[in-house]
């Protein structure tokens, strides 16, 4: 009987065997899913097994890579892999796909011991809708007008830069508004930045005169 023989007549055996069964899935001739456990059981797993061309010769490949899995642990999923690997060294030669589920499901309680859910964290669409609001908020805030851009170009050198004290007058007119109090006086633009300022001294020191 050649390899190929034996694996149609094992997979008409499962067949028959988990006919109706949640927990077993044919995905091919040659590959299969069997979930050890209930879905709402937290020791749950899934077990992912394909049948090489000269099965049941040479080992089956035995893997846990579904996304069921994916709250267990590398330590726990290699632990099952390596028991699972000494029943296959056991029964080598034969068929062994129902002495595999079957002896998973015995020993589901010793393999998942030690297990502890892996926890992913995931960023929460509240997160993430504030993080956006807020970065709108910065973008806007730091968004010039039209008349804001032209002032600025129109101070600009032949190099493009903003010359130094740009914006003095309208430190000096801030001042002016807020510190010089009863006292009224017109700054003119043209005026020399250090004669304004000692403009404004002056005019600072005859303010507290009057009061």
């Amino acid at each position: 009987m050649t390899a190929n023989e034996d694996q149609e007549m094992e997979l008409e055996a499962l067949r028959s065997i988990y006919e109706g069964d949640e927990c077993f899935k044919e995905i091919s001739s040659v590959s299969f899913q069997f979930r050890i456990g209930a879905l709402e059981d937290k020791n749950a797993f899934i077990l992912d097994l394909t049948w090489p061309e000269m099965y049941p010769e040479t080992a089956p490949q035995i893997s846990l890579d579904a996304f069921f899995n994916n709250r267990i642990s590398a330590e726990t999923k290699q632990l099952i892999l390596s028991k699972l690997e000494e029943q296959v060294e056991a029964n080598l030669g034969t068929a062994m796909m129902y002495t595999l589920f079957e002896w998973a499901k015995e020993n589901q309680e010793s393999l998942m011991e030690n297990h502890k859910p892996v926890v992913t964290a995931v960023t929460s669409s509240s997160d993430a809708t504030s993080a956006t609001s807020t970065a709108k908020k910065r973008e806007k805030k730091e968004h010039l007008t039209k008349s804001q851009k032209r002032k600025i170009i129109s101070k600009t050198d032949n190099k493009g830069e903003l010359p130094r004290g740009w914006n003095w007058i309208d430190v000096i007119k801030h001042v002016s508004e807020n510190y010089l109090n009863n006292t009224i006086f017109e700054v003119p633009h043209t005026m020399p930045y250090l004669t304004i300022f000692t403009f404004l001294v002056a005019a600072e020191q005859n303010g507290r005169k009057r009061r």
